[in-house]
């Protein structure tokens, strides 16, 4: 069966850049993005890596690990890894599977055999601490992905998580929330003291909680 949301992500063990990798273990009590990529020395896939390696720490302070994954060699991984070092100045600081016999790819089903039979696709999983899929996304291989995006989704789910709200349309950080539906008015009241504002008896927004006043 395809995975879908809300289903536990499945273990694994793998061969990665910094040595084999027990998928559950490596991960511990943090959140985890996983994604793939579809060849190594191909050019969105450079831009990616290196532009993700440079914004590993504002994952590290959501407390979220990252590990990518494609179908190639770790001795590839390992030489294109100063390309990606060279052309995008920073050097992959985070670690790649090398799927060769697309076991893991299969496994959360990253290979699209209508857009190559061989290759994985753009796929971007997250996962909670208790290993849980919170978000799932594929992109083409022609389409590199918005990484800022996908930090700003993993705010949004873990912000979900603490306190029971949604995020709205084009939410940044600082912006306010959405009450979420399922909280009544009486359990609202308990969690935010300080009120809201109704905009309808199924919209009410609040200031983002957990954010320090400017």
């Amino acid at each position: 069966m395809a995975l879908q949301l809300g289903v536990k992500a499945p273990d694994f063990q793998a061969m990665t850049t910094e040595g084999p990798l027990n998928f559950y273990q490596w991960a511990g009590d943090n959140w985890v993005i996983l994604f793939s990529h579809p060849k190594d020395f191909t050019p969105v896939c450079t831009t990616e890596l290196g532009y993700l390696a440079g914004m590993k720490s504002e994952f590290e302070k959501r407390h979220c690990k990252i590990i990518g994954l494609s179908v190639d060699s770790i001795d590839d991984h390992k030489r294109w890894s100063a390309d990606i070092a060279e052309t995008q100045g920073h050097m992959l600081n985070f670690p790649l599977i090398a799927d060769l016999d697309r076991k893991v790819a299969n496994l959360y089903g990253m290979i699209h055999p209508m857009a190559n039979d061989t290759l994985t696709v753009r796929s971007v999983f997250i996962m909670d601490p208790a290993k849980v899929i919170r978000l799932m996304i594929t992109y083409p291989a022609s389409t590199g992905r918005d990484f800022n995006e996908i930090l700003r989704v993993l705010d949004s789910l873990q912000l979900t998580a603490k306190y029971q709200v949604a995020t709205p349309v084009n939410w940044r950080q600082g912006d306010d929330v959405i009450i979420v539906p399922s909280l009544d008015d009486k359990a609202a009241k308990a969690k935010f003291p300080e009120g809201w504002k109704t905009v309808k008896p199924y919209l009410r927004l609040v200031h983002q909680p957990g954010r320090k006043a400017a």
